[in-house]
């Protein structure tokens, strides 16, 4: 009778720990948060997530779209932080959530609450002109910009890839006459005049590409279809840093629980209808583990740090 006792104490207390797992993950609907508007590439790619979940493991799975207007992705994010830890409420995630999300004043993110369970996206930003322009690259954009006005569009001024490229002309020695946030940035921004530069995804300008000088990748390596225009990375190593895309849970959440995520996001990112979306859009897409993400994380905002610090001075 004791030995019984003693066990069913045992069960009890395990049923109030964070994080213990006592049935076989996952046994009921496991939704995956997406803490911006439905269409973009976290989204069709979580989407592929998803559906390839619940065929592996014969459970219901949604996407939920929450993005958070003015707040950003964190309004979203500290819903997924609030959640309970075991793996029914993934998020997926950008960069800004583990780097900014403490910062932001939501007292879910501070401290950061998440862990990585693995990176999949980094989304196609580039640097573009027109090619009626009169400077063929970042060099030549330097050196026009010493005598002519030069406005930058981009999507907004505390955006990953908008710091990365206003880091990288303060290092190059130009300023801009003017940088504006604009809703879209496409050929039409070009065309109008609107901007002479502007920071976008290349998805964004693919309908007019003959027309369109990129400049430069804002990203850790070459975009497929723009395999001869060089990264950030190549040409200022020290500010390489890019907006990616990553699932996280919450840091209670069991080990192995987020094997099980990972199994599926790695085989889903290998996948041939996602190589097909990336071939069509410049995606780059992979999958790299909760390690290699952590110590990309600590990178990337090591950098930013940098950059806050140069624009500073």
């Amino acid at each position: 009778m004791k030995s019984f006792q003693t066990m069913a104490a045992l069960a009890l207390a395990a049923t109030a720990l964070p994080g213990i797992a006592l049935a076989e993950y996952p046994e009921k609907p496991v939704s995956f948060v997406v803490p911006f508007p439905p269409g973009d590439l976290e989204d069709v790619f979580t989407r592929l997530i998803a559906e390839e979940f619940q065929e592996t493991y014969g459970v219901p799975t949604a996407v939920v779209n929450k993005p958070g207007g003015g707040g950003g992705p964190f309004p979203g994010a500290a819903e997924v932080a609030m959640a309970p830890a075991d793996g029914y409420t993934i998020g997926s995630f950008v960069i800004d959530v583990p780097v900014v999300g403490p910062m932001v004043g939501i007292p879910a993110l501070d401290p950061n609450p998440f862990e990585p369970v693995g990176i999949f996206l980094t989304y196609p930003f580039v640097l573009a002109s027109l090619k009626s322009q009169p400077f063929s690259d970042i060099d030549g954009l330097v050196e026009h910009a010493q005598d002519n006005p030069v406005v930058l569009g981009h999507f907004g001024s505390f955006l990953v890839p908008t710091q990365v490229t206003l880091g990288m002309a303060k290092v190059q020695g130009m300023e801009y006459a003017a940088d504006t946030a604009f809703d879209a940035l496409d050929c039409n921004t070009l065309a109008s005049g609107d901007a002479d530069v502007i920071n976008t995804n290349l998805q964004s300008i693919l309908p007019c590409i003959d027309d369109v000088t990129v400049l430069v990748t804002i990203g850790e390596r070459r975009i497929p279809l723009t395999p001869d225009v060089p990264t950030v990375g190549e040409l200022v190593p020290e500010l390489s840093a890019s907006l990616w895309n990553g699932l996280f849970v919450h840091k209670d959440t069991p080990e192995g629980v987020r094997t099980k995520i990972a199994d599926v996001a790695e085989r889903v990112m290998n996948s041939d209808r996602a190589q097909e979306i990336a071939a069509e859009t410049g995606a780059l897409i992979y999958w790299i583990g909760a390690e290699e993400a952590a110590e990309r994380i600590e990178s990337d905002a090591a950098a930013l740090d940098r950059i806050t610090t140069l624009l500073e001075e």
